[in-house]
């Protein structure tokens, strides 16, 4: 096999247990080529050949993924996501093993499967994301938690947003495909895939391969409103958990343009752009193509085939 390996340098803990993925994957015959960034350097620029090679490795952070993912999309290359950040999210949702051993035996043998992302344009820039973008809370979190990613890891996140108890509130004028809202909050998410820290659904569902974005409006005045709505998302694990309470609104849609008075930052897949409102968010179908696990495969195709087998009834 050719695999390209696409290392931040910058992600995570900085601990390199992407050389030990490396050499447990490594077989005769087989060509892996490492190609690092440490943010300097455009990943764009180390994904020219990729077509080249049966499977890209993107090791680092969600943004780190979503980067090579976007610069990939609707080319059929598959992306195997590498836990290099803190968070590592994708890596949640996909249900994919955290060991480097499994991971290089899934690079090998793991099966295909294709997986719609967002897109998001904001101040004449467009970021591909795999997880959720947004703006508002969201983006406050994540520039609040950087310089601590490092040593504390995930609760970096935790300790960011109580350390700002009272966000920003603004009003959103919100068109999604074609039918305008208008809603009071302290943040808006466009979200493809649902899982957050600790394995908490944002929403009810986790369907990132129908073709649409789900849109949460966070509508809590301070941090404390939020608690109801962490909790039946802790509770919510299957999906069954009835309303998230009157602090979050959800809609849902292909394409979203979301403005804000007073403006807000915008965020995607944990990594903030320092541009403000408005943005535009859209879905395109079908156009990452990841490497799963059988337990991922299983997962995402028995929504599909169901839903089949209920229109064939």
């Amino acid at each position: 096999m050719k695999l390209l390996v696409i290392n931040n340098l910058s992600s995570g803990y900085g601990e390199g247990a992407v050389y030990d993925f490396m050499r447990s994957f490594a077989r005769d015959g087989d060509e892996v080529c490492l190609r690092c960034t440490d943010g300097e350097t455009e990943v764009a620029s180390l994904l020219k050949d990729a077509t080249d090679f049966d499977v890209v490795v993107a090791s680092g952070g969600d943004g780190t993924v979503a980067a090579v993912c976007y610069e990939l999309r609707n080319t059929g290359v598959p992306v195997m996501p590498f836990p290099a950040g803190t968070a590592n999210l994708l890596i949640l949702n996909l249900h994919s093993p955290v060991e480097t051993h499994p991971l290089s035996m899934m690079a090998r043998e793991g099966k295909l499967l294709d997986f719609d992302m967002g897109e998001i344009k904001v101040g004449g820039t467009s970021y591909g994301f795999s997880l959720m973008a947004g703006a508002g809370y969201d983006a406050d979190i994540m520039k609040r938690a950087k310089p601590f990613k490092r040593v504390w890891g995930p609760m970096a996140y935790f300790s960011a947003a109580v350390s700002n108890f009272i966000p920003q509130q603004s009003h959103f004028t919100i068109d999604i495909d074609g039918t305008r809202h208008e809603r009071d909050g302290v943040c808006v998410l466009a979200v493809n895939f649902s899982k957050i820290q600790f394995d908490i659904p944002v929403t009810h569902d986790n369907l990132p391969r129908d073709g649409k974005l789900e849109l949460v409006v966070l509508k809590a005045q301070n941090a404390l409103e939020l608690v109801p709505a962490i909790l039946a998302a802790i509770m919510d694990r299957d999906g069954e958990f009835p309303e998230r309470g009157d602090a979050m609104e959800v809609f849902s849609g292909r394409e979203i343009t979301v403005d804000a008075d007073p403006p807000l930052e915008v965020q995607y897949d944990g990594e903030t752009t320092g541009i403000m409102t408005p943005f535009t968010a859209r879905i395109l179908d079908g156009a990452a193509r990841f490497v799963v696990s059988d337990e991922a495969y299983d997962l995402f195709t028995k929504p599909l085939l169901e839903e089949a087998s209920n229109e064939g009834a």
